[in-house]
């Protein structure tokens, strides 16, 4: 028998709370986030004055932005959009009012308020933490990369330094011509996001105008430990990685071990680990002098490492894919910075979730 189609009424009663299943992942990753945010109540108050009119609690623009990240939408001003009617949204942030919602505008008028207080990284910080109480995390073998994060700016805005234009014809998307001109970093700026840096991953590779994000894996569950974002340069991604593995570990007290990929095989890198009580797990180009020997590699733990090291692309590619960091929405680094940093914390939360779900 055919079915026929029935209008809606005016009213209709939904509880969000149930519609979400109860072995649903969003329920272990909220669960977490809340945790987090309570510990971080404290920071949170001192950013706000006492007496005037309430405003949207920075619980709620922290977890939008991984409800941002988890499910790609694309722009804030889309995921108010789809506030307006995602249950699971609502019920994610606690919005139990239908009529409650606010508009993106919120996000760009306490954005500033967010990154002064510092409180991108604290709250990644605090997620780190959960995982370590949870016993999720390794303190001893660890792996470092970086990746290219394209800016939000054309190769068209890269103009020489004080105003040069580029030859082309009128309109709002005109043409240029750049051909014959050398247009290099020293000598050449975005005006779109003048802090992003004209760089090419290797030979062969197209320039573009781009960030690098560095993370810092630890190798006992793949999760991000530590993650920071820099200009593109050539040094950037040993001199970050030595900054990263000296600020989340502690290779004084208890033996540490970074793998990494063949772009870390540097002498200084070397030697500069070592210093400071690290073990290089690097590995080796070919055709070189070794900068470890065979006292290292053969070991079953350097074995390891360099099987292990591979998930941290599981890292990049999440972040990329399912994230948006392919190609930033924001402009300057700081803005980046952030966005990278609170997509990293979105990741970690869903591995706790699947850690915590996964059969034993």
């Amino acid at each position: 028998m055919r079915g026929s189609v029935e209008s809606q009424s005016a009213v209709v009663l939904v509880n969000p709370e149930a519609m979400i299943p109860n072995d649903h992942p969003i329920r272990v990753v909220k669960k977490i986030a809340d945790e987090v945010l309570e510990r971080m109540a404290p920071e949170l108050d001192a950013m706000y004055a006492e007496r005037g009119r309430p405003s949207i609690a920075p619980e709620v623009l922290l977890k939008a932005q991984i409800l941002i990240a988890l499910y790609t939408v694309r722009s804030e001003r889309l995921f108010c959009e789809r506030l307006r009617y995602d249950f699971l949204f609502r019920w994610f942030l606690d919005l139990r009012d239908a009529t409650s919602t606010f508009d993106a505008t919120t996000f760009s008028k306490n954005r500033e308020r967010l990154l002064r207080a510092e409180i991108f990284e604290k709250f990644f910080a605090e997620v780190v933490e959960e995982a370590r109480r949870r016993r999720l995390l390794s303190d001893e073998h660890f792996t470092v990369d970086g990746t290219l994060i394209e800016a939000n700016a054309s190769l068209k805005s890269f103009r020489k330094k004080g105003g040069g234009k580029p030859p082309g014809g009128g309109g709002s998307n005109a043409e240029a011509n750049f051909r014959g001109e050398k247009r290099k970093n020293d000598t050449h700026e975005s005006t779109t996001d003048p802090e992003s840096k004209l760089y090419r991953k290797g030979d062969g590779q197209p320039a573009q105008l781009c960030y690098l994000g560095h993370v810092l894996m630890e190798n006992r569950n793949g999760m991000c430990t530590d993650v920071t974002l820099t200009q593109a340069t050539g040094r950037a991604e040993p001199e970050a990685a030595l900054e990263m593995v000296l600020r989340s570990t502690k290779p004084l007290r208890k033996r540490v071990t970074l793998g990494a990929d063949k772009g870390y095989d540097r002498g200084e890198f070397h030697i500069a680990l070592v210093e400071s009580g690290v073990v290089p797990h690097i590995a080796q180009k070919e055709g070189l002098y070794p900068l470890i020997d065979r006292r290292t590699t053969v070991r079953s733990g350097y074995q390891m490492s360099q099987r292990k090291r591979k998930r941290v692309e599981e890292i990049f590619g999440w972040i990329k894919t399912v994230g948006g960091m392919a190609k930033t929405r924001f402009r300057g680094a700081v803005r980046v910075a952030a966005q990278l940093i609170m997509t990293a914390s979105a990741y970690n939360l869903v591995r706790m979730a699947r850690l915590e779900l996964a059969p034993t």
